[in-house]
């Protein structure tokens, strides 16, 4: 393993930051200083010290996270509270969000110090599926579901979505199905809501292009309301955990995303 990299998963700081402590002369590998970040190390049998201290590596550390709406996904802000401003028990130096959701998204989202974990999962060739539940203003007709599942357009300038899969839960007027919605600050925004016909449903997309969800439903004339990603490949948010609550990923469900 590079030497920057296992001083950045011991959470002795960021990838970036380790570098210049090597290049400083602050590392030293079996008692010897060492000024290249980029120096091959075996972890198990040479002994790495910061500042005289030993390092201690507890290896990759994945977490599943309940995310809340109003945080931004990432791991500072000067202006905004972030993902990572939840984990005030968690030594964060090394960990990172695994893509993103939107700030008003709910649901869903991991964080790792494993680059290879994130690729796997978030990279556009994995084709991995992430599932999301949605509330929107509109209908959807059976010839709009095939629009989704087949592959729309989104933008001038994108290409057509991958084909998608689509299962509405509700459909009807928003006098019937309010009680059961939940949209927050959309109640401001929109006028006439008893006259306003609301869906709700699945949508599972295999790419991740910006805004996506929310784009591929409006382009069929639906405006969502409210989003929540539940599920990324063949595991599902965990529902004992609250918004804002996080909890370690089990060996099994590590091993099951990496094979997706």
């Amino acid at each position: 393993m590079r030497l920057d990299k296992y001083l950045a998963e011991a959470s002795i700081g960021t990838r970036k930051i380790v570098r210049m402590y090597v290049k400083d002369g602050k590392v030293t590998v079996n008692d010897q200083v060492v000024l290249e970040p980029a120096t091959d190390i075996n972890e198990e049998k040479d002994m790495i010290k910061y500042l005289g201290d030993k390092v201690v590596h507890d290896g990759k550390i994945y977490y599943m996270f309940h995310k809340p709406a109003g945080c931004v996904t990432a791991r500072k802000d000067e202006n905004k509270k972030t993902v990572l401003d939840y984990f005030d028990k968690v030594n964060c130096n090394s960990l990172f969000p695994v893509g993103r959701l939107d700030m008003d998204t709910e649901g869903l989202l991991f964080l790792t110090n494993d680059g290879e974990f994130s690729h796997q999962l978030m990279h556009p060739d994995k084709h991995v599926d992430k599932t999301y539940f949605f509330w929107a203003f509109g209908s959807l007709s059976e010839g709009d579901k095939i629009k989704l599942e087949t592959g729309i357009n989104i933008g001038n300038d994108e290409s057509i979505t991958k084909p998608a899969k689509i299962e509405v839960d509700k459909q009807g007027m928003y006098e019937e199905l309010k009680e059961q919605m939940d949209i927050g600050e959309c109640i401001k925004k929109k006028k006439n809501l008893y006259h306003q016909s609301v869906v709700s449903g699945y949508l599972t997309i295999s790419e991740g292009q910006k805004h996506q969800v929310k784009r591929m439903l409006k382009a069929v004339g639906c405006y969502v309301v409210y989003l929540k990603r539940i599920s990324i490949g063949s595991v599902s948010l965990d529902p004992s955990l609250k918004l804002g609550e996080y909890r370690e990923l089990i060996i099994e469900e590590v091993q099951r995303l990496l094979k997706e």
